[in-house]
């Protein structure tokens, strides 16, 4: 048996969509969670962002990267915006899209992510004090935008290709919601048979298995695993629907091209402004930023001329030019996080060229999300029919992340498994938790 201190840390990274945490497991099971500084404080959450900006030194143009809240907080002091990007995660599995250029310079979505893995390697060699080369990472049941297996499998593979160019030497991976289940089971005095639900941002995740003191005494067995199922929404879909809803119509989305028809007879033109691809890119965090090109600014500078409603094809132009990927974002999330709490909320979203001022109520909302809400109901339904486990039979639902705040997915669990069964904890940081435990019971295996 290997100790810790032979093959060094016993280290979990849950590289997250939209947020990212370390933690590392001890010898005698207590768990630390790395922390990150920022201008208002520290935090356990590292925003899952890359920021690259161009600098004149000694009279030459360099490229400097900046992630997490650092990448944020230079973002934000730029007087001219560099790229900042988020959401990379959800690229992994596009065959299409396998990098992007900017200031001049190739990047591949590997090189992206490496930029972000590599700041989270180093944060966490200063605060533990040893050098950290081996980790056991998460990684979802489905990846944002799977068909197959073989989706998944690429996606991994891109996932560690950047993990070894951030400077580990190795990687072991462990699904998400099975981590979540590790650090659930360290509350438990007794064994159970738990539905772990993970909602990241860009995907859900569920896993069916028996946990708690005697399965570790014992030693686990494949037979604990029930089954997983998982499905390529989340946080960024309901995200979606909130920018189509509420701020797309503001720059122009259901604007049209001016007629220049004379006769009167002659109907108006009810050609769109703008092509539908570029909304539907606004809608998702992992695309906004490429849009910031010179060809999309062409097509916007020429539906800006032909346009009904110039005012607000310009006010698109401004949010691409300007980079306002984040301040949407913040936007959005502020108004998800209210409608948790109230039935209705105000979104707001301003810049120089617009000011988007409505309330929205928790119904709107939940009818914009209907299908998707759905879609997990169906993913859970799936994995209890094909695990042949009946809902009375679990012993309890641990939810975790960002989306298992919202009333709605709540619902979906305390209709099926009553609400004194469901719990959560630790939303942003379960999975990191638990991938640390499992880091130490692979050392010890």
């Amino acid at each position: 048996m290997l100790s810790t201190d032979s093959i060094g840390l016993s280290l979990g990274i849950d590289f997250g969509t939209t947020n990212s945490s370390i933690a590392v497991a001890r010898g005698n099971g207590a768990v630390e969670l790395a922390s990150f500084p920022t201008a208002k404080g520290v935090t356990e959450s590292f925003r899952s962002v890359l920021y690259l900006e161009q600098q004149k030194h000694a009279g030459r143009t360099q490229i400097k990267s900046f992630t997490g809240p650092s990448g944020i907080e230079h973002y934000l002091q730029a007087e001219h915006k560099g790229r900042l990007i988020q959401s990379l995660k959800s690229y992994l599995t596009s065959r299409t899209l396998t990098g992007t250029e900017v200031f001049g310079r190739r990047y591949t979505i590997e090189d992206l992510i490496s930029r972000i893995l590599t700041d989270l390697r180093l944060a966490a060699e200063r605060q533990f004090g040893q050098p950290v080369r081996h980790a056991t990472v998460g990684r979802p049941v489905r990846f944002v935008g799977a068909d197959n297996v073989e989706d998944d499998e690429f996606a991994v593979k891109r996932l560690k290709q950047a993990f070894v160019h951030s400077g580990f030497e190795s990687v072991t991976f462990e699904m998400e919601p099975i981590a979540a289940a590790y650090a659930y089971e360290e509350t438990l005095d007794h064994d159970e048979l738990i539905l772990i639900g993970d909602f990241g941002g860009g995907t859900s995740d569920f896993s069916l298995l028996h946990v708690g003191p005697g399965v570790r005494g014992r030693g686990r067995t494949a037979k604990d695993l029930l089954g997983n199922s998982g499905l390529g929404l989340a946080g960024d879909s309901f995200d979606a629907r909130i920018v189509r809803k509420l701020v797309s119509p503001a720059l122009g989305s259901e604007s049209f091209e001016r007629s220049y028809a004379q006769a009167p007879d002659r109907p108006a033109s009810i050609i769109p402004a703008v092509p539908a691809w570029i909304y539907a890119n606004l809608e998702r965090w992992h695309y906004l930023s490429f849009l910031k090109t010179r060809n999309v600014a062409e097509i916007l500078k020429s539906a800006r001329a032909r346009a009904q409603e110039p005012e607000k094809i310009e006010a698109l132009i401004n949010l691409v030019e300007e980079d306002l990927g984040y301040q949407l974002h913040q936007a959005v999330q502020r108004v998800k996080m209210d409608l948790s709490h109230n039935e209705s909320a105000e979104f707001r979203f301003r810049d120089g060229s617009m000011d988007i001022v409505t309330t929205v109520t928790r119904e709107n909302f939940e009818g914009w999300i209907a299908d998707d809400l759905r879609s997990i109901e169906q993913c859970v339904d799936a994995l209890l029919t094909k695990s042949g486990v009946d809902a009375r039979a679990v012993d309890r639902v641990f939810l975790t992340g960002g989306t298992s705040f919202v009333p709605a997915v709540r619902r979906i669990f305390e209709t099926r498994f009553t609400a004194s069964r469901v719990r959560t904890g630790n939303e942003f940081t379960s999975v990191a938790r638990g991938l640390a435990l499992r880091s130490l019971e692979i050392a010890g295996s």
